[in-house]
């Protein structure tokens, strides 16, 4: 019996080791929606754990919740996409080192039957004519990047906000969720391209077009921040490099370069510039 126990506190203690042991290899990232719908992780990390050996753990949430994280200290890093809230964190002393690693661009979808008539327009015009006909418009209404890029090109087009409208439909929910509630709604919605051709590619039909795209303002930049060290004590700032600089590398920019869903190209490297 007490042999038994022995071993079974030994192997105990082997056990809370081996655990620390493998924690001790891993950084844990607060990214995006569009990141981890879209396949890009599960495509990239494996390949990052293989040439450092470092294992990586993520959460995907809005940016200004990956945002908030960081700055509370639950994460080593931060892959997001609102430059201007980035730029913020960085100023109030919460993140270090903001990197660029990839952009894709943002799009305005509709339903075929383009209720409010705007294909093809500018996106300043599309919104304004979203607003005079009051056609059902779907907003993530998370604070996310996207809704944040959202809520700034309302600013730029009609001055402000719609969020009081009846027509205007905050879902509090990521990008599929928000663009499945669009589809019930027969609402236009911003999203990133990334994440619409996920959601095209896995459904047979689907009304959906795009109807607006290739505004300067709907560029979709990402970058990495390492969480700084002198907010967070514990953050693993040597793996958090070893990260960032495997990014930007030209074997990781390539693998986003050739990262393809459909045969249709998701994110355009752009760490060099």
């Amino acid at each position: 019996m007490v042999k038994k126990s022995g071993l079974k506190f030994f192997a105990f203690i082997f056990f809370i080791l081996f655990s620390v042991s493998v924690n001790a290899d891993s950084l844990m990232m607060a990214t995006t929606t569009s990141t981890d719908n879209t396949g890009l992780l599960d495509y990239l990390m494996p390949e990052f754990t293989k040439t450092t050996g470092i294992e990586i753990h993520w959460t995907a949430v809005g940016t200004g919740r990956a945002l908030k994280m960081g700055e509370n200290c639950d994460v080593d890093i931060l892959m997001v996409h609102a430059p201007a809230a980035e730029k913020e964190y960085i100023k109030n002393g919460f993140g270090i080192n903001r990197t660029q690693i990839m952009y894709n661009d943002f799009i305005i979808i509709g339903e075929k039957t383009d209720s409010a008539g705007i294909k093809g327009m500018s996106v300043k015009k599309a919104l304004n004519k979203i607003k005079e006909k009051e056609a059902f418009f779907a907003s993530r209404g998370d604070d996310s990047g996207t809704h944040k890029k959202e809520l700034s090109l309302w600013k730029t087009a009609c001055s402000n906000t719609p969020e009081k409208e009846e027509w205007y439909i905050q879902t509090g929910q990521g990008m599929l969720s928000t663009l499945n509630i669009a589809a019930e709604k027969d609402a236009y919605v911003l999203t990133d391209r990334g994440t619409f051709i996920k959601y095209m590619d896995s459904r047979k039909t689907s009304d959906f077009e795009i109807m607006v795209e290739g505004d300067d303002d709907l560029k979709n930049q990402y970058s990495v921040i390492i969480v700084n060290p002198e907010n967070c004590p514990d953050v693993k700032k040597e793996y958090a490099l070893k990260f960032q600089n495997w990014i930007i590398s030209d074997e990781a920019q390539k693998m986003i370069k050739d990262f393809r869903l459909s045969g249709k190209k998701l994110f355009i490297p752009n760490a060099k510039e």
